[in-house]
Parts: C-alpha cells; sequence; structure tokens
C-alpha cells in the first residue's frame, strides 16, 4: 500500500461515506416500494375479500327470498284451499236446506 497525504485520506473517507449514504438510501428505497406493494396487495386481497362476501351476502338474500316466496305461495295454498271448502260447505248447507224446505 501506498502512502496517502491527508488530503487524500480525507476525500477517500468522504467518497466512503457518500457511496455508504447512497447504499442506505437505496436501502430504504427499496424497503419503502416493498412495503408499498405489500400494502397494494393486501388492499387488493382485501377488496377480493369484501367482493366474495358481499357476493355470498347477494346469494342468502336471494335465497331468503326464494324462501320467502315458497311460503307465500304455500299461505297462498292453504287459503285458496280454505276458502274451496267454505264454498263447498256453504253449497252443502244451501243443498240441505233445499231438500229439507222440498220435503215439506
Amino acid at each position: 500500500m501506498r502512502k496517502l497525504f491527508p488530503p487524500q485520506r480525507q476525500r477517500q473517507r468522504q467518497q466512503l461515506q457518500q457511496h455508504q449514504q447512497q447504499q442506505q438510501q437505496q436501502q430504504q428505497q427499496q424497503l419503502l416500494q416493498q412495503q408499498q406493494l405489500l400494502q397494494q396487495q393486501q388492499h387488493d386481497d382485501d377488496i377480493w375479500v369484501i367482493a366474495a362476501i358481499s357476493g355470498e351476502m347477494v346469494e342468502e338474500q336471494q335465497q331468503q327470498q326464494q324462501q320467502l316466496k315458497q311460503k307465500q305461495q304455500y299461505t297462498d295454498q292453504q287459503q285458496q284451499q280454505q276458502q274451496q271448502q267454505q264454498q263447498q260447505q256453504q253449497q252443502q248447507q244451501q243443498q240441505q236446506q233445499q231438500q229439507f224446505i222440498s220435503q215439506y
């Protein structure tokens, strides 16, 4: 190794410090970019999760609506049957009354 004069040593030290600072800045920048990328990926994942949950909620709501329709249809059928039975009973009563009247 050759001997360096003090100004050269100082310059060399400064260059080394600058180089170290640049490396540090690059590492920090890379780390920041990685963090931002991770956050973006997490955000994208969150969006997918929200979309999936929303889709499930929509499906569940549709199923509930379908069940309500089926219940309503069943109720309507029951009411119709009751009305028919009542009409039949009324008709039978009228027939019985007519028969009773016709006997006398």
